[in-house]
């Protein structure tokens, strides 16, 4: 191959905002749905820097008619005067030009989530369209922007007698995979942000279809602790709130136990959700532990017992939300998921201890239902030992460590493999005949599936149900779980298009987001969508998976001589009908499980597979509305 000439006219700058639309992904995560929303965040973040300041106490989102998004605070205004080193407008700067803003400028902002200075001039690099309006000293200001340029000079169009910033825009269909908002996404981040700046109100309009929110609360993190907790049953009624000034931070958090089993702590630093924790959430946790194992021996609370609280054991049924302020935040990236402040991990445990304990002092009854349900947990934890050392004795006595039941495949790569977990005896024997056993492995379940929603770990894996898809996975379970050591790649829910069915997939779905968490979260779990109909003339056929698609069927084919048939299950499929429609990756539909926002994950779970009916109903009767294609 002949050698290609590398010189200087082979280097390329981009300018101005140019990378941004270059290279999306880089600075909002992705050009799909999440980072459509993630343009109004960074807008919105904006306005919450202003209430940070005190500045701000309203902030108005709107999905217009025409489904741009508005952006509407009463903080101070970006300013409008010249900024020096440039020689324009300050506001035209902001819009423009990376790395610039008041974040940088002690001065402007003590606390911000906005670290890098690079929000609000992305979004306008990234819309067809940016219009920017702020109401400060009297005046009126507007400048238009196009795909990140100005292609209006800054004007005065009248007096005003308000401050703050409006942003309009529209996201560029030339970057994005969608453009439509979605009102529900905005309403999770939105209520978040409520809930964390207590006393800022978040009001959030869809024109569309005039559905409003009004988010403003009062008790901040404790009415956080308190929405989460909702469908559960709290052990005392009032969460336990801490809180802590120190140098340049701020701190609180607010505690609830409840009478379930999973652990639920978010941790947030200056408003951003640090999914991968950090320093604040070390601290909490070891002051957290060490509070609860004083008061134990303080009151010789384990006497008769054989076994101690592990830190594990003390945050089972668990609710908390962590609140960090800090000035100078750092963060593992521009995607903020960790936080890196060394010095945060000894001011919060040291706060949380001490604050606990004099708490538990001030009120023995919260105190000893916390202990006791700690030492429940440590009980329940030693039972799950030696069930795990049963079930690892038993694997290896039976078929080589895996279950009976599963029919494996050839391939031993887990990024080329898939597992099917199919409901009864009967799909699983079309399933293995139907497969393509070199690549596709097959779990067929069978009986009553465990509602893991409402068991310890020691009776998940005591299930026999459960146990064999532990064992087929061989990544562990619970807190051991190592996703690196998955079997296969592909996990597929495999079950009927009915009412049973539906129950056995959320069953399922409920014991991968308890008890192996990262299986959604990196993707790896799917629902199989088997065809509802198939309709036929002669040697025309169709697989139909709506109505509607076999009412078209039925038009295109004609009305003589048609043939319907309506699959109320997978064992009324052959293996062929199987494999050519729910298993060959050519023509097969899934639905793969995500899990965006862990919050409403939680809380969603909580109100389908918890005790509480009342909230079942409720969700029941709000939604049925919705659901189409179900056989009762």
């Amino acid at each position: 191959m002949p050698e290609k000439n590398y010189t200087a006219s082979n280097i390329k700058v981009l300018k101005g905002l140019e990378a941004v639309r270059k290279r999306p992904a880089m600075y909002i995560g992705g050009t799909g749905e999440r980072g459509l929303h993630h343009l109004v965040y960074e807008v919105v973040d904006n306005s919450i820097d202003e209430a940070l300041g005190g500045y701000c106490d309203l902030i108005r989102v709107t999905i217009t008619a025409d489904g741009n998004v508005e952006v509407d605070d009463n903080g101070r205004g970006i300013p409008v005067d010249i900024q020096e080193d440039m020689g324009v407008p300050a506001l035209q700067v902001v819009l423009t030009v990376l790395h610039a803003g008041g974040k940088f400028d002690q001065n402007s902002y003590k606390v911000s989530g906005g670290l890098h200075g690079v929000g609000v001039s992305v979004v306008n690099a990234l819309s067809e369209w940016l219009e920017a309006r702020v109401h400060t000293n009297g005046k009126e200001y507007r400048m238009r922007f196009e795909r990140g340029k100005p292609v209006t000079e800054l004007l005065k169009v009248g007096s005003s007698n308000r401050k703050g910033t409006v942003i309009t825009f529209r996201p560029d269909a030339q970057i994005f995979e969608t453009t439509e908002f979605s009102f529900d996404y905005l309403t999770t981040r939105l209520r978040e942000l409520a809930f964390l700046n207590r006393g800022v109100r978040i009001i959030l309009k869809d024109e569309r279809s005039d559905r409003l929110h009004d988010f403003k609360y009062d008790g901040g993190i404790n009415s956080f602790v308190e929405y989460l907790n909702q469908n559960k049953k709290p052990l005392f009624p009032k969460p336990i709130h801490i809180e802590s000034i120190k140098d340049n931070m701020e701190f609180e958090v607010a505690i609830q136990y409840n009478e379930g089993y999973q652990e639920n702590i978010f941790s947030f630093a200056n408003n951003i959700n640090t999914i991968e924790g950090g320093t604040h959430l070390s601290g909490f946790k070891r002051g957290l532990t060490s509070a609860v194992n004083a008061y134990i021996k303080n009151n010789d609370l384990l006497k008769n017992e054989k076994v101690s609280p592990s830190g594990e054991d003390i945050r089972e049924g668990l609710t908390a939300v962590i609140s960090v302020k800090l000035t100078n935040p750092q963060f593992e990236g521009q995607t903020k998921t960790k936080l890196q402040n060394t010095d945060v991990e000894g001011v919060v445990g040291s706060a949380v201890y001490e604050k606990l304990m004099v708490y538990f002092e001030e009120h023995p009854g919260e105190a000893r239902n916390i202990t006791m349900k700690s030492v429940m947990a440590a009980r329940s934890r030693e039972a799950a030992r030696k069930a795990r050392e049963l079930t690892r004795r038993k694997s290896v006595l039976e078929s080589g460590s895996l279950p009976g039941k599963l029919a494996d495949c050839t391939i031993n790569d887990p990024a080329q493999t898939e597992l099917f977990l199919v409901e009864g005896d009967s799909a699983g024997g079309s399933a293995k005949q139907g497969r393509d056993r070199s690549f596709q492995a097959i779990l067929a379940l069978w009986g009553k599936m465990l509602n893991t929603e409402k068991a310890r770990v020691d009776k998940v894996l005591n299930n026999d149900k459960i146990q064999p898809i532990i064992l087929a996975l061989g990544a562990g379970i619970g807190q051991e779980f190592d996703v690196s050591k998955l079997r296969y790649h592909k996990i597929i829910i495999m079950a009927d298009a009915d009412v049973d069915g539906a129950h056995i997939s959320t069953l399922l779905m409920t014991f991968f987001y308890r008890y192996m968490r990262p299986v959604i979260e990196q993707g790896h779990l799917y629902v199989a969508m088997p065809p509802l109909f198939l309709v036929r003339k002669g040697k025309q056929k169709r697989y139909v998976y709506t109505e509607a698609e076999r009412d078209q069927a039925l038009a295109e084919f004609g009305d003589k001589g048609v043939f319907i048939q309506r699959y109320k299950g997978l064992g009324e499929m052959n293996a062929e009908q199987l494999w050519e429609t729910t298993m060959d990756p050519d023509n097969r539909q899934m639905v793969s499980v995500k899990m965006d926002d862990a919050i409403e994950a939680d809380r969603m779970f909580t109100i389908l597979m918890g005790d509480e009916v009342e909230p079942r109903r409720e969700f029941i009767q709000t939604n049925a509305r919705y659901v189409k294609n179900l056989d009762i």
